[in-house]
């Protein structure tokens, strides 16, 4: 008997059959071998045995090689295989494998037959094993994954970030009855939320939701649709009788308006419903599917800024690498958790989650902070010409599996890649029509590096992203300002968004003379050029809202495993915090002063410990006002604003021999007092060049 009519029986059968789906974690008990490619995988598996290491998912292989050395890690093959008991009352069920993300091509066989593949690093998949998995008796499922870089699959090297290898995101084993919401739909929900029309007095809602039908007949099948308030309380809901056919997957739409909704507002008020799609037969659940629903309206005004629900919304933004030391990417909820906390604290509004699909998990807890979130393809850095069908096909994952966060509110296309410009053009083009049919309610960004509108490659989506890196890549720090005045007048309806900028920043490497410009090809990275050039690039950003949004580069520091830059091998340190996320950098807290509202007092340059010239400069950031300093316990005079209302210097400060003690106090609103302390020593003039001395001539500013 073939299976769809096992299924059919089965389904038909009576209660006893019918319940709702059983997602089972799947992340213990695996074993884990590198190996190179071989074109029998069962084969070679079987040869294997007995020399396989136990692992839990997450996992890579690449968490040290990547992060330690320039082009010296391993990209290629490995294998992950796992036993497991299927119950017989399986049989009959739909049973399916969803893997959130393997680098970064796999292939997945269970009892030795192949059951699915994916090319893509950090998009999830999902495939069917019914057919091979043996009810009542033991399973063995083996996956293939291989990051190794290919010409067909972006990104196409591992030049910008590295590509780590493994099953580094959670897997489920996935229990259905016959007919369910569907499963492999691009690894999708299989629900789509559209809305329109949303203010404060009403908000049109329309569910999609994809069902299968995995018997040979047409089933009698009720869909009800419900949305919850964030008390539970249902505030509409619709009630379906359908035959699903068993052609393919069908689709229902269903039309609901919701009376005086509470709007999503970001940060401040990040409100979200639950929107419950459920199949029942006779009344028994047979599957059920919970999204989230944050009613919420954006509009990019060129020119002006980014609104949100008709208001002017402040967009206050970072990027993230999800990548840290000593773990690669294979993540915990903790330590996604521990990096939003930090994003938080800084006070951004809005984050580019650079350059790639990041964990279904982080979308979410964006969702209930308020984040406003940039998601984007890892198109980057280079094109091939055969990556276009790989493109499109990671950008339909990205939407497909996302469309109901509320966070978002913009598909990236690409980032920084050019030659040959015409097939570049094409391409992104062809890309920003897949998502505006895919999704027509949200914006489409490209990012380009040269910073002219007239590029080849520019003007073929939403958005137009520009990485500027004013003093450090290009040019000096104060070259910002003509830049972005020339866009201004030349192109006043270009929606402009300032993508990435910034320094890199080796907390090793401490100075007090600092330029307009760094060269960074040489190997010292003082954190005091990065400080410098973020203080002097915000407070240009924050004057111009004709920078609609801007996000610095980076949040984190993260590997590079083909560069060794700044002292540091396959590091990328253009982080405000560490790779380890242990030390916040001052660039770190200069953000905090301008963004929270949470009280900021806190003095520069505190690793700068070993000074080089007797009179020195000062600074403060403070957003409760101007704070008074003392040195050695008496008060420091002569406080000037520097950049920003936050920015407080303090120039011709004289230092004793030895140990000197600078002390910061403040109040906040409320009265309570701030304080903050650090120690610097001298010990006479260092050596200075003419080069040292022309840039402590300009020190101040610009």
């Amino acid at each position: 008997m073939k299976i769809k009519e096992l299924l059919l029986l089965s389904f038909l059968a009576g209660s006893a059959a019918v319940s709702a789906r059983e997602v089972i974690d799947f992340n213990k008990g695996w074993a884990f071998r590198k190996a190179p490619a071989t074109t029998d995988v069962m084969q070679a598996a079987t040869v294997w045995n007995g020399r396989w290491d136990s692992v839990s998912v997450p996992h890579t292989w690449n968490a040290h090689d990547m992060q330690r050395n320039v082009n010296n890690f391993y990209e290629g093959t490995a294998y992950y295989k796992k036993t497991f008991d299927a119950p017989a009352e399986w049989n009959g069920k739909r049973i399916f494998l969803r893997f959130e993300g393997v680098g970064a091509c796999a292939e997945v066989y269970v009892n030795g037959r192949l059951t699915g593949s994916h090319r893509g690093g950090y998009s999830a998949f999902a495939c069917e094993i019914s057919g091979e998995l043996k009810a009542g008796a033991r399973n063995e499922v083996v996956v293939k994954a291989d990051n190794a870089a290919r010409p067909d699959v972006i990104p196409v090297n591992h030049q910008l970030f590295g590509v780590y290898g493994g099953i580094y995101r959670p897997v489920q084993l996935i229990v259905a009855e016959p007919c369910h919401i569907a499963v492999t739909d691009h690894a999708s929900s299989g629900v789509y939320i559209t809305q329109r029309n949303v203010s404060r007095r009403s908000a049109d809602v329309k569910i999609r939701v994809k069902l299968d039908n995995g018997s040979l007949r047409p089933v009698s099948l009720v869909l009800e649709t419900l949305v919850s308030d964030a008390e539970g309380k249902t505030v509409a809901a619709r009630r379906h009788e359908i035959s699903l056919s068993a052609q393919g997957l069908q689709n229902y739409d269903t039309e609901l308006r919701i009376n005086k909704p509470h709007l999503w507002q970001g940060r401040r008020d990040p409100y979200l419903y639950r929107v419950t799609v459920r199949l029942t037969v006779d009344g028994r659940v047979v599957d059920e599917c919970v999204q989230p629903l944050g009613l919420r309206h954006f509009e990019v005004v060129a020119g002006k800024g980014f609104y949100l629900n008709g208001e002017r919304y402040l967009m206050y933004g970072v990027t993230r690498h999800q990548d840290r030391w000593g773990k690669g990417s294979a993540l915990t909820k903790a330590d996604h958790d521990e990096d939003l906390a930090a994003i938080m604290d800084v006070g951004a509004t809005t984050i580019r989650l650079a350059h790639y699909q990041q964990s279904d998990y982080f979308y979410s807890r964006c969702d209930s902070l308020g984040l406003i979130v940039w998601a984007e393809i890892p198109f980057v850095n280079r094109v091939t010409g055969k990556e276009w069908e790989n493109a499109h096909s990671q950008l339909r994952e990205l939407i497909r599996q996302n469309f109901n966060h509320p966070s978002i509110y913009v598909w990236g296309l690409h980032n920084e890649v050019y030659h040959p410009h015409a097939y570049t053009a094409q391409l992104t083009q062809s890309l920003h029509d897949l998502a505006k049919t895919e999704d027509p309610d949200r914006y489409t960004a490209s990012v380009n590096g040269y910073g002219t509108a007239e590029h080849p490659v520019n003007m073929n989506a939403d958005i137009q992203g520009m990485n500027r890196y004013f003093g450090w890549y290009e040019k000096r720090i104060g070259d910002i300002v003509p830049w972005v005045e020339g866009l201004e007048k030349s192109y006043p309806d270009m929606p402009l968004m300032l993508t990435e900028y910034g320094a890199d920043a080796n907390l090793a490497h401490q100075t007090e003379f600092t330029g307009d410009a760094l060269n960074w090809t040489k190997e010292f990275y003082p954190e005091q050029f990065q400080t410098k050039t973020h203080e002097y690039h915000w407070s240009v950003i924050a004057r111009h809202p004709y920078i609609v949004a801007s996000y610095l580069w980076n949040m984190f520091d993260f590997a590079c495993p083909m560069w060794k830059r700044g002292g540091v091998a396959a590091r990328n340190m253009k982080g405000l915090v560490t790779f380890d996320r242990k030390t916040k950098k001052d660039a770190y807290y200069w953000y905090k002063a301008n963004w929270s509202e949470d009280p900021v007092l806190y003095m520069t340059e505190r690793r700068n410990t070993d000074r080089e010239t007797r009179v020195t400069r000062l600074t403060v950031y403070s957003n409760v006002g101007q704070p008074r300093v003392y040195l050695n316990g008496r008060e420091l005079q002569g406080c000037k604003k520097g950049f920003t209302d936050v920015h407080y210097v303090f120039d011709d400060v004289t230092l004793v021999d030895g140990e000197n003690v600078l002390r910061a106090v403040a109040a906040d609103k409320q009265g309570n007092e701030l304080s903050d302390e650090m120690t610097w020593h001298y010990s006479g003039e260092k050596r200075r060049t003419k080069a040292d001395a022309a840039s402590e001539k300009e020190h101040s500013g610009f």
